[in-house]
């Protein structure tokens, strides 16, 4: 029997990784996207695989509408039914809003925002028996973090899409969101900077991977929730 198919953008490391892993001890085939990742997504690749689980690992850049057909063009070759599609893949360019550049500007919205929708779409297409769309989001959607501003104002829009696509693809498809936390410390983030942020939370410490990608799951498995966006923080929310 074929296994149902999910695809995870940005699954080549972080919490990508988590959902695609996590996905597949569920027992879904995985289409495991990446962009420039290449020795990340081999790797997630081969952990997914060794799991006894078909992967195919597929680079596109999301922020060109071709690449994202493209990408399921490569999926429409697994020949499974695709059946979970997590929008995870995402970046955080740095900047005030007096002196942002243009470039990181789009580079977030085109990203963050619009390949969602365009994943989306060509989702839908392929998802005639069924389906869920779970778009990650972040707690900064609610919060005024000055020194990310597109990144903010995208997954702000990101939630806002997330309740529009879930009222215009029901019944068939769910469409839901995941809004973490403090998870995983970025590349430039300082360990006193970590320590700072953790010790602000009501609840003191980071989510696991674990904490988070059990919100998948629930959503997978709790058919009669749409349109939502399940904030996992901390208590972030809260300061």
């Amino acid at each position: 029997m074929t296994k149902p198919l999910a695809l995870v953008t940005g699954g080549a490391q972080r919490l990508g990784k988590a959902f695609a892993l996590a996905l597949a001890r569920m027992g879904y085939s995985i289409a495991l996207h990446y962009r420039s990742s290449v020795t990340e997504a081999a790797q997630t690749a081969k952990e997914i695989r060794d799991l006894g689980v078909d992967c195919m690992d597929i680079r596109a850049d999301l922020t060109v509408p071709q690449k994202v057909e493209f990408l399921f063009s490569v999926v429409d070759e697994f020949h499974a039914p695709l059946k979970i599609l997590v929008n995870s893949a995402a970046v955080m360019p740095a900047g005030n809003p007096r002196d942002l550049e243009l470039y990181d500007w789009d580079s977030a919205l085109d990203l963050n925002l619009r390949a969602p929708f365009l994943l989306a779409q060509q989702a839908a297409k392929r998802m005639t028996t069924g389906g869920l769309i779970v778009n990650i989001s972040d707690i900064g959607a609610q919060k005024v973090w000055s020194r990310y501003p597109s990144y903010a104002v995208s997954k702000a829009g990101l939630e806002s899409l997330t309740r529009l696509l879930a009222r215009s693809l029901a019944p068939t498809i769910r469409v839901n969101g995941i809004a973490p936390g403090l998870v995983l410390p970025s590349d430039v983030t300082t360990h006193e900077r970590w320590d700072h942020l953790v010790q602000k939370l009501p609840l003191k410490r980071p989510a696991t991977r674990e904490e988070i990608t059990s919100t998948l799951e629930f959503l997978i498995k709790n058919e009669y929730i749409t349109g939502q966006t399940i904030v996992v923080d901390g208590g972030y929310s809260l300061v």
